[in-house]
């Protein structure tokens, strides 16, 4: 009987030992993924693209959205840790709040990828992987700097749309328009009418939609009234954009201006269609998602993920190994080839 229970004791031990076995195998498959919100529809596109690839390759994930508050993604980044993830992947709602959570992830050994937002002031971030986002401003000011011809001269009235302070991105996308239109705007080729043009005059916090068409019904009624003519729209992202061109429909009568935009949301997809917005800039989220997982592959693997870029971004303790995806745009012509030959949509989702 003894002998009986001895064996009995001896399998139960082993059974327990493979199932420890298999919990922690899998536990070194687990990531975490920190969106900001669920409003944007990039967004949601780019935490669900990254969930399919990753689980296609094997791995345990745990999405979350933030709803865009701040003491939501800490608490949601403490949740993962405590869970286990080995790898956390983080979009950040503002990049500069991260730094305590972090610290505990770095004491944990986890490795941190800030996803297409640079995470700000914190030793934990291990890679950044994003688009070149000053090559998303050069696009859009090359854009509007190639429709009007400014290089034959003229006269031209601008007004500037810029996105989220708090996004450590959106800086990259003003500045990169405004390297490429400044020499206009010196030269007198372009003039931004209401005066308003450094980064803390045009910024939309949240890149709130119904913030940006406010502040540009403001402008329109106090600058345009008079019949003054409205020749282009910088805007940063679709979203930004939505509201500067829900404002022209309520309160412009003029030409319609050239109006840039970034993401190629469904909604203005739809108007670049209708000729409601110029241009979008098309960064292709599953190229960012794939980009994303290899890197994570490589981490858990124990190799060194590939970079393009070791000199650019600083986040305040060094400068952090980056992996830039290029955008491109999409307008009128080539929206087909891009959006709907690609699959990245369907013909009928864009009506």
């Amino acid at each position: 009987m003894k002998k009986i229970i001895t064996v009995l004791l001896v399998v139960a031990l082993l059974f327990s030992m493979v199932a420890c076995a298999g919990a922690g195998s899998k536990n070194d498959k687990f990531v975490g993924i920190s969106m900001p919100t669920q409003d944007l529809q990039r967004w949601n596109q780019d935490g669900a693209n990254m969930k399919e690839k990753f689980e296609a390759a094997g791995y345990k994930v745990d999405l979350q959205y933030a709803n865009n508050e701040v003491a939501t993604q800490v608490s949601q980044i403490e949740n993962l840790i405590s869970a286990g993830v080995k790898v956390l992947v983080i979009a950040a709602i503002d990049g500069k709040t991260l730094t305590q959570v972090l610290g505990s992830a770095k004491e944990a050994g986890i490795a941190v990828i800030a996803y297409d937002r640079l995470i700000m002031d914190t030793d934990a971030v291990s890679y950044y992987c994003t688009f070149d986002n000053y090559m998303v401003g050069t696009i859009q000011g090359q854009y509007i700097k190639d429709q009007l011809k400014l290089d034959e001269g003229g006269k031209y009235n601008m007004e500037i749309t810029a996105g989220d302070p708090a996004d450590n991105n959106a800086l990259y996308f003003y500045q990169g328009a405004i390297d490429v239109l400044q020499p206009y705007i010196d030269s007198g080729v372009i003039t931004v009418v209401s005066g308003q043009m450094k980064f803390e005059e045009v910024a939309t916090p949240a890149w709130n939609t119904e913030t940006s068409q406010a502040r540009m019904e403001a402008i329109l009624a106090s600058f345009y009234a008079d019949g003054t003519q409205l020749d282009a729209c910088l805007c940063s992202n679709d979203s930004t954009a939505k509201g500067v061109t829900n404002a022209l429909a309520s309160s412009y009568t003029g030409k319609y201006p050239i109006v840039t935009g970034q993401d190629c949301d469904i909604a203005n997809t739809k108007d670049i269609i209708a000729g409601k917005q110029s241009m979008s800039i098309f960064k292709d989220t599953r190229t960012l998602a794939a980009q994303t997982v290899t890197m994570v592959s490589d981490i858990l693997a124990g190799k060194t993920p590939e970079v393009n870029d070791t000199k650019s971004y600083d986040n305040g303790t060094g400068i952090i190994p980056t992996y830039l995806c290029k955008p491109v745009f999409a307008d009128k012509n080539n929206y087909k080839e891009l959006l709907i030959d690609s699959g990245y949509y369907k013909a009928d989702q864009l009506g």
